[in-house]
């Protein structure tokens, strides 16, 4: 074999800090902070000079070794950013935990993880008191704010700016294998225990690589990014990470997540490009509807999580000239898989035309692989149309869970079972029709949940909507439609059946429908049907005799 011959030099998340405080280092990273309320601003060198001091701290006096897992709860701030780069650059694991988990789950969480200390944000302070005694290997808890802001706490706490300041500014990143562990995430776990995603430097950095596609995220120099995914699930979809690759200004919203504090802050640093799950941006439409504000500066939302409503995608785009896009991934992915953006060949379609592109889950970026699979294993072709089980694999997608759980996501040729139930076409283009434990089988013929709640979410009175399939002594099962409506609306199921036969196949539409005042959303955002199927578990449908 003839080899290259190219120098080989270990891909490391500190080389990405590194380059941004070398080559972009005036560039501002703003953060609203969730112990004063205060914006806070500074630029990558700072934010380099701030983590160097962290590194300190974490090999001085925090005593963190190598492969040791750090773990945070925390909101999007220049902390936790610091925080990101400072665990990983010295050889140990960054866990950043869920806070909307119980704090069962979080106890569970990090004595799984095996966590040596904890950083946490003000607002967590309760979370603390109630997991500390529960945490088996926790050495320290380190609140993410200075001494004069700290909550009083029933544990014992030490103040993330006290120890900075006592630390010396001088610190070389260490250089090590690229292979080695440098995040944690575990999955949100609404069946079952979570399952952890062990992240190496190589995956982030070419994750983050990845990202400044321009038919990817395009994060560059001109953008002004903020992440409302938040840091703590999924590496905020690598975006802390590619911002700092690619020279944008970046945005952290820290706790405040609602309509007017978004809107604020968006308008104020003239924000281009926002991204987040769909709750998010139903929030956000509300306020802006009922302020009459505006958020003009914004060229693109990548939207996550769920399937994007077609209403939602329309109204940014009427009503306010922003390009929605959905992109879809997991945890187990880094996260990214495909992103929703047309081709030349769309530019001379309708505007119908281009929102049916845009409703698919995105086209397939390069580094990972996908394919469809029948229920013996067979791949399916790539026709647009042949439906079947979702599998990928790639540099940044885990080839098994930590600590060993949940084998059985893995094919024998070593590909990642998603979960998801859809089909490719031969453009890249990935279009999901169901999770698989959320498709209802009716009489025999399969009804995708998403594309009714999409419907569905089309009504004018309807704010969110969720279909389950629940047992029906004739059809097997039926779809049940529990719909939010907007505020000061009362929809009645009449008029929703009616919207529905309108626009959706007659045997598909929902014979129960149900409202409920407030729909459960999980800890990533998304709708949980598990408790949907509890909260409606004893349902008879009117027609079930």
């Amino acid at each position: 074999m003839l080899r290259g011959q190219m120098m080989n030099r270990q891909l490391m998340i500190s080389g990405i800090l590194q380059h941004a405080a070398d080559n972009h280092g005036g560039r501002e990273i703003v953060s609203r902070l969730p112990d004063t309320g205060e914006i806070h601003r500074y630029g990558w060198k700072d934010c380099h000079a701030r983590a160097k001091r962290l590194a300190n701290v974490l090999t001085g006096p925090l005593k963190v070794k190598s492969g040791d897992r750090v773990s945070t709860i925390a909101w999007n701030t220049h902390r936790h950013l610091e925080l990101y780069y400072a665990v990983s650059g010295v050889g140990a694991v960054i866990h950043t935990v869920n806070p909307r988990l119980s704090p069962d789950q979080i106890a569970w969480m990090l004595d799984h993880a095996k966590a040596k200390h904890v950083f946490f944000d003000v607002s967590f302070a309760p979370i603390i008191d109630a997991v500390a005694k529960k945490c088996k290997t926790v050495k320290r808890f380190v609140v993410m704010t200075d001494s004069a802001h700290a909550p009083k706490t029933a544990t014992r706490c030490d103040a993330y700016e006290d120890l900075l300041k006592s630390a010396s500014p001088d610190y070389d990143w260490p250089e090590f294998d690229e292979n080695l562990a440098a995040g944690l995430c575990y999955t949100s776990g609404t069946t079952g225990d979570p399952k952890g995603a062990l992240y190496s430097h190589r995956s982030t950095v070419l994750h983050a690589m990845a990202c400044l596609g321009q038919d990817v995220l395009g994060v560059g120099s001109r953008g002004t990014i903020m992440p409302v995914v938040p840091m703590f699930h999924v590496n905020a979809w690598g975006v802390p990470y590619a911002t700092a690759m690619g020279g944008g200004k970046l945005v952290m919203p820290g706790a405040q997540l609602d309509g007017k504090s978004l809107q604020e802050l968006i308008e104020s640093e003239q924000v281009t490009q926002v991204l987040g799950v769909p709750t998010v941006w139903l929030g956000l439409l509300q306020y802006l509807r009922e302020s009459g504000k505006r958020i003009d500066s914004v060229e693109n939302v990548l939207m996550g999580g769920s399937a994007m409503p077609e209403a939602l995608l329309r109204a940014y785009q009427d009503e306010y000239g922003v390009d929605m896009q959905q992109g879809w991934g997991m945890t187990e992915m880094s996260p990214l898989g495909t992103v929703g953006k047309l081709l030349p060949k769309h530019d001379d379609l309708s505007d119908d035309e281009k929102i049916k592109i845009k409703l698919k889950q995105g086209r397939l970026i390069y580094g990972v692989e996908m394919r469809a699979v029948d229920d013996d294993g067979n791949v399916l072709p790539r026709d647009g149309k042949s439906s079947g089980h979702i599998q990928v694999r790639g540099p940044w997608i885990i080839d098994a869970y930590f600590r060993g759980a949940g084998a059985e996501a893995f094919t024998d040729d070593g590909w990642f079972r998603t979960g998801d139930v859809g089909y490719l076409d031969t453009d890249g283009y990935m279009t999901i029709t169901d999770r698989s434990k959320d498709v209802i089988k009716s009489g025999g013929e399969w009804i995708s949940s998403i594309d009714l709640e999409n419907v569905a979410m089309g009504h004018p009175d309807v704010m969110m909507a969720a279909a389950v399939g629940m047992p029906h002594p004739k059809w097997q099962e039926r779809p049940l439609l529990v719909i939010q409506p907007k505020p000061h609306t009362t929809p009645t199921a009449e008029a929703i059946q009616e919207f529905l036969a309108e626009r959706l196949p007659k045997w598909w539409v929902p014979d129960g429908i149900e409202f409920i005042d407030e729909m459960p959303i999980g800890a990533t955002g998304k709708i949980l049907k598990t408790r949907l199927r509890e909260i409606y578990k004893d349902y008879q449908f009117p027609d079930a005799g």
